[in-house]
């Protein structure tokens, strides 16, 4: 990912008043089906109910979606990205998995 851009939960940065908000940006990524069988049938490191594999296809599709969404706040001239969600979705019947991220971009002192 960018090491310029400041990613954050929160809706400030202590110390660094926002110079400008530059409007919403988001990041997507979908996993499908055949990844999620894939996984089943060759996992085999599940200890105590958790799965590395799983979470590592995971983790990679959250790390996707959120340079994603700093490409975007890069475009618009941003140095962060405020309020950051992380959502997870089932979609298209249950056969594929959406991460999706969203933030505000802003440009900060």
């Amino acid at each position: 990912m960018s090491e310029g851009i400041i990613l954050t939960t929160t809706n400030t940065v202590e110390g660094r008043p926002v110079e400008a908000y530059l409007g919403i940006v988001t990041g997507e990524a979908i996993l499908g089906a055949n990844i999620f069988r894939d996984l089943f049938a060759g996992i085999r490191d599940i200890i105590g109910g958790r799965s590395g594999s799983y979470e590592k296809v995971l983790r990679q599709a959250r790390d996707a979606a959120l340079k994603e969404m700093q490409i975007e706040a890069e475009k618009l001239g941003g140095t962060a990205i405020l309020s950051v969600d992380i959502d997870y979705q089932t979609v298209g019947q249950g056969t594929m998995l959406m991460v999706s991220c969203s933030g505000t971009a802003v440009r900060l002192r």
